[in-house]
């Protein structure tokens, strides 16, 4: 039976930080694990023939607020500077998401939207965000509208079509958190840091890995090594539910299916990401040249449709926020705790959707923890 030092089950950011950070500060032996026949899980990306950096599983912006997670990465990798917006299909219109004044007054007539820009900041100020159920609690016909608006056009049929079900049927807060944005400000993030890797995220995960104490292998499922090799600490990126075989129950997740088309034009839409709210079966569409400013006659998009996850038919993207789905999730890290040097973390070892720089905060942190205890 093989001895490995420490373990590491999944290939993303969380797996890889940690790797990285064993290898070079504590000078230790690691073994990294992922089922997939790429480095990075879902962030891979590739350049395809015509010059593109495409994103294999979804567009991916890097956004932060943290310093040392950004310095971090940024040991790694060049920046190409780059500042999100996304555009949603709103009555006929591509208009700013999230909602701001200037969406107000893209889809609203002058006089409407003058009144809505002097309510929201005579009550709420400049430059802020506020939840679409404080619009609703003001006690004004006007913003109650505006509200009304927002969460028909915007919110719930993109949610009736990302989660399968009604925003009601979701965890409130989800509902509660749906913004108009007090601004002028078109940026989707307003994080400090924002960014993508000059050369690619593959590039980013390829240097992180780039140690001879790392030994990576692909292809490998946990289930093709469980009980085959023993360990000294194990760090599990993996689904939770998984690692135990399912004792308490199967943890819900939605899916994605992506179309790749290209495109024999420059450019297929405005900008990177267009939500469709309200028209057709998918979401969203991506196209990356945006990200690095890739030149082409050529362009790459993704049509993304939200689907069911299905066991051993596609893979986990979203934790389903529900307050049983907590709950089953809770009684699977009551079991975890018993367990001694085994550690879970991630997207699916959390049950917790982490954009990427939550994601390394999470392992640099749990790295912390692990060198203090030796």
């Amino acid at each position: 039976m093989e001895n490995v030092k420490n373990l590491i089950v999944g290939m993303g950011f969380s797996g890889v930080t940690l790797a990285n950070k064993i290898a070079t500060e504590l000078g230790q032996e690691v073994v990294i694990i992922d089922s997939k026949n790429h480095i990075g899980g879902n962030c891979y990306d590739y350049w395809d023939k015509n010059g593109i950096c495409v994103h294999q599983y979804g567009t991916h912006i890097f956004h932060t607020n943290l310093k040392n997670v950004w310095d971090y990465v940024s040991t790694f990798t060049q920046w190409y500077p780059y500042m999100h917006e996304v555009k949603g299909q709103i009555d006929g219109q591509l208009v700013p998401i999230p909602f701001n004044l200037n969406s107000i007054h893209q889809v609203f007539p002058k006089s409407i939207a003058d009144v809505l820009e002097t309510k929201l900041i005579a009550k709420f100020g400049f430059n802020v965000k506020v939840p679409i159920l404080e619009l609703r609690k003001a006690g004004d016909k006007d913003l109650e509208f505006l509200a009304d608006y927002v969460y028909e056009k915007i919110f719930l049929h993109y949610t009736l079509k990302q989660w399968g079900m009604k925003p009601e049927d979701l965890d409130p807060a989800v509902t509660g958190r749906v913004p108009v944005y007090i601004s002028r400000d078109n940026r989707y993030f307003q994080d400090i840091y924002q960014g993508i890797p000059l050369n690619g995220y593959t590039a980013v995960i390829e240097k992180m890995l780039d140690n001879p104490l790392i030994k990576v292998k692909l292809n490998t499922k946990w289930s093709d090594i469980k009980g085959k090799v023993k360990y000294d600490r194990l760090f599990f990126t993996g689904p939770i539910d998984e690692f135990f075989e399912y004792e308490l129950g199967e943890l819900p997740y939605r899916s994605l299916k992506f179309d790749f088309l290209t495109y024999d034009k420059p450019y297929f839409q405005t900008n990177s990401v267009v939500n469709y709210p309200n028209n057709y079966n998918w979401t969203r569409i991506g196209e990356y040249k945006y990200f690095l400013d890739n030149k082409s006659e050529k362009t790459v998009v993704s049509y993304e449709y939200p689907i069911n996850f299905e066991q051993g038919k596609n893979d986990r993207y979203y934790p389903i926020v529900k307050q049983e789905n907590q709950d089953l999730y809770n009684r699977y890290l009551e079991k975890a705790k018993a367990l001694k040097n085994v550690y879970f973390l991630g997207r699916l070892g959390d049950y917790k959707y982490y954009d990427m720089d939550k994601a390394i905060a999470r392992a640099l942190d749990l790295f912390e923890e692990v060198k203090k205890n030796g």
